[in-house]
């Protein structure tokens, strides 16, 4: 089955995270991208194919999440734009968000159960069209980087933050990597519980005194421009029967 590809538009991390969790939990959708900001989900939606938008509406500064769903619907009158579901606290916007033609309205706090309904109910609207295969879209200071999954080298969780690793360098990102490898599936591989590796591009498995690391990264000619990623023990033998796996040349296996 398709899953839907969804935005979370959440000014709040900590609501921000659970929604997120929440939808990649049903396994009816992907997350893409979750934003704090109008301004933000505006470049994604610019950026990204997406199918359906969950919007908080009380945002800090600046535009409201209606404001998100009134523009968009202006801008595409013939109905090619995503949906648009509204995750808040408060009921007083229901009218002017059913007038506006979103779909769905959650209240907070959400549940799984919910978040799944209106996932279903979506879905039961017919197949969203695709265009292109799925990017990642992170944070450069104060402007959005949408990045091809070719180019990506791995990712990392550090300190409660995540980061991806790239040919065009180091960014932030606001999913969890649980979310991530559910968005990406095989085309990821968790070497270590802080990372996630595109073995597509890996170069080298050194193992030295019994520690195990992955080198990522564009050749093994120039060091500085990969990276070393450590390989946790307990999947160790795992990362090196899937390196092999689309490998030869090798006599055995040892």
């Amino acid at each position: 089955m398709t899953r839907l590809r969804a935005l979370v538009l959440e000014d709040e991390w900590p609501a921000r995270n659970y929604l997120v969790q929440l939808i990649e939990a049903t396994q009816l959708a992907e997350v893409v991208g979750a934003v704090a900001s109008v301004g933000e989900a505006r470049e994604v939606l610019a950026g990204l194919a997406v199918d359906v938008v969950f919007v908080d509406v009380q945002l800090c500064g600046g535009e409201n999440g209606l404001d998100l769903v009134e523009s968009t619907v202006a801008a595409h009158p013939d109905g090619a734009r995503p949906v648009f579901v509204l995750a808040t606290a408060f009921w007083q916007h229901a009218k002017k968000a059913w007038d506006l033609g979103v779909v769905d309205y959650l209240l907070k706090p959400f549940s799984e159960e919910r978040v799944e309904q209106c996932l279903r109910r979506i879905l039961s609207r017919g197949p969203p069209p695709r265009s292109g295969a799925l990017r990642v879209v992170a944070r450069h200071k104060r402007s959005l980087v949408f990045l091809d999954p070719a180019d990506i080298w791995a990712f990392e969780a550090s300190d409660r933050l995540s980061y991806v690793h790239s040919r065009l360098g180091k960014f932030d990102v606001d999913l969890s990597l649980a979310s991530i490898e559910a968005s990406f599936g095989r085309s990821l591989m968790r070497v270590h519980r802080n990372w996630l590796v595109n073995l597509d591009l890996a170069k080298a498995l050194e193992r030295e005194d019994g520690e195990t690391t992955l080198f990522v990264g564009p050749s093994l000619g120039d060091e500085s421009q990969g990276l070393h990623i450590p390989v946790s023990r307990d999947r160790a033998a795992e990362v090196r029967a899937a390196l092999l796996a689309n490998a030869t040349g090798l006599r055995h296996s040892s």
